[in-house]
Protein backbone atom coordinates (compact mmCIF):
# COMPACT_ATOMS: atom_id res chain seq x y z
CA UNK A 1 0.00 0.00 0.00
CA UNK A 2 1.12 3.40 -0.78
CA UNK A 3 0.82 5.89 2.15
CA UNK A 4 -0.83 8.86 2.03
CA UNK A 5 -1.67 11.74 3.59
CA UNK A 6 -4.99 14.05 4.17
CA UNK A 7 -4.70 16.95 1.98
CA UNK A 8 -5.76 20.55 2.41
CA UNK A 9 -9.15 19.69 0.79
CA UNK A 10 -10.07 16.41 2.24
CA UNK A 11 -13.03 18.19 3.97
CA UNK A 12 -13.86 18.74 -0.05
CA UNK A 13 -15.05 15.13 -0.46
CA UNK A 14 -17.85 12.69 0.50
CA UNK A 15 -17.20 10.49 3.15
CA UNK A 16 -17.46 7.90 0.69
CA UNK A 17 -14.77 9.37 -1.68
CA UNK A 18 -12.25 9.71 1.49
CA UNK A 19 -12.98 5.58 2.15
CA UNK A 20 -13.24 5.18 -1.91
CA UNK A 21 -9.71 6.50 -1.95
CA UNK A 22 -7.73 3.91 -0.03
CA UNK A 23 -10.48 1.06 -0.74
CA UNK A 24 -9.96 0.65 -4.13
CA UNK A 25 -7.23 -0.53 -6.20
CA UNK A 26 -6.14 2.11 -8.73
CA UNK A 27 -5.33 1.67 -12.15
CA UNK A 28 -2.44 3.51 -13.42
CA UNK A 29 -3.74 5.57 -17.13
CA UNK A 30 -1.85 5.26 -20.21
CA UNK A 31 -1.75 9.48 -20.28
CA UNK A 32 0.55 9.33 -16.76
CA UNK A 33 3.49 11.52 -17.74
CA UNK A 34 6.28 13.16 -15.85
CA UNK A 35 3.59 15.99 -14.64
CA UNK A 36 0.77 13.43 -13.23
CA UNK A 37 -0.01 10.00 -12.82
CA UNK A 38 -3.64 9.54 -13.89
CA UNK A 39 -5.53 6.93 -11.95
CA UNK A 40 -8.83 5.44 -13.04
CA UNK A 41 -11.05 3.44 -10.35
CA UNK A 42 -14.05 5.05 -8.37
CA UNK A 43 -15.34 8.56 -9.01
CA UNK A 44 -14.03 10.57 -5.53
CA UNK A 45 -17.17 12.43 -5.44
CA UNK A 46 -16.99 16.31 -3.49
CA UNK A 47 -18.96 17.74 -1.07
CA UNK A 48 -17.95 21.16 -2.42
CA UNK A 49 -19.15 22.16 -5.57
CA UNK A 50 -17.48 25.18 -5.62
CA UNK A 51 -14.92 26.52 -7.81
CA UNK A 52 -11.31 26.13 -6.06
CA UNK A 53 -9.07 29.18 -7.14
CA UNK A 54 -5.49 28.10 -7.88
CA UNK A 55 -3.17 27.23 -4.95
CA UNK A 56 0.38 25.86 -4.39
CA UNK A 57 1.24 21.73 -5.53
CA UNK A 58 3.76 19.57 -4.33
CA UNK A 59 4.76 16.14 -5.23
CA UNK A 60 3.04 13.67 -4.41
CA UNK A 61 -0.18 16.02 -3.91
CA UNK A 62 -3.51 13.95 -5.53
CA UNK A 63 -5.84 16.14 -7.28
CA UNK A 64 -8.61 15.09 -8.21
CA UNK A 65 -10.49 17.17 -11.18
CA UNK A 66 -14.65 17.25 -11.94
CA UNK A 67 -14.36 13.86 -13.65
CA UNK A 68 -13.48 12.17 -9.97
CA UNK A 69 -10.50 10.03 -11.39
CA UNK A 70 -7.35 11.41 -9.23
CA UNK A 71 -4.08 12.26 -10.72
CA UNK A 72 -0.82 12.24 -8.34
CA UNK A 73 1.66 15.13 -8.92
CA UNK A 74 4.78 13.94 -10.65
CA UNK A 75 8.24 15.66 -10.25
CA UNK A 76 7.67 17.96 -13.80
CA UNK A 77 3.90 19.07 -11.93
CA UNK A 78 2.78 22.81 -11.90
CA UNK A 79 3.52 25.02 -9.19
CA UNK A 80 -0.44 25.45 -8.95
CA UNK A 81 -3.46 23.82 -9.58
CA UNK A 82 -7.20 24.73 -9.40
CA UNK A 83 -8.14 21.52 -8.15
CA UNK A 84 -8.96 20.08 -4.63
CA UNK A 85 -6.38 18.24 -2.84
CA UNK A 86 -7.52 15.12 -1.51
CA UNK A 87 -4.73 13.60 0.02
CA UNK A 88 -0.43 13.87 -0.47
CA UNK A 89 1.63 10.92 -1.23
CA UNK A 90 4.20 9.83 1.79
CA UNK A 91 7.22 11.26 0.89
CA UNK A 92 9.23 7.80 1.73
CA UNK A 93 6.60 6.10 -0.44
CA UNK A 94 6.58 8.31 -3.33
CA UNK A 95 9.27 7.34 -5.58
CA UNK A 96 8.22 4.13 -5.81
CA UNK A 97 4.84 4.68 -6.64
CA UNK A 98 6.00 7.79 -9.54
CA UNK A 99 7.87 4.53 -11.52
CA UNK A 100 4.51 2.63 -11.74
CA UNK A 101 3.92 1.88 -15.38
CA UNK A 102 0.58 2.20 -17.39
CA UNK A 103 -1.52 -0.40 -16.02
CA UNK A 104 0.30 -0.80 -12.93
CA UNK A 105 -2.07 -1.15 -9.95
CA UNK A 106 -1.74 0.51 -6.55
CA UNK A 107 -3.84 0.64 -3.35
CA UNK A 108 -3.56 3.22 -0.71
CA UNK A 109 -3.77 3.75 2.70
CA UNK A 110 -4.14 6.48 5.37
CA UNK A 111 -1.27 6.99 7.35
CA UNK A 112 -0.83 4.99 10.91
CA UNK A 113 1.43 8.19 12.03
CA UNK A 114 -0.50 10.87 13.85
CA UNK A 115 -3.90 9.76 14.22
CA UNK A 116 -5.76 13.13 14.77
CA UNK A 117 -4.75 13.41 11.18
CA UNK A 118 -6.49 10.67 9.29
CA UNK A 119 -9.98 12.51 8.14
CA UNK A 120 -13.19 11.08 10.37
CA UNK A 121 -14.62 9.78 7.46
CA UNK A 122 -12.38 6.80 7.74
CA UNK A 123 -12.53 3.92 10.24
CA UNK A 124 -9.95 4.20 12.93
Amino acid sequence: HVVVWPGPRADWFTAEALTDLVSTTWAVGPASNRVGVRLAGARLRRAVDDELPSEGLVTGAVQVPADGQPVVMSRDHPTTGGYPVIAVVDPRHLDAFLQRPPGATARFRWTAGDRSAVPSATPP
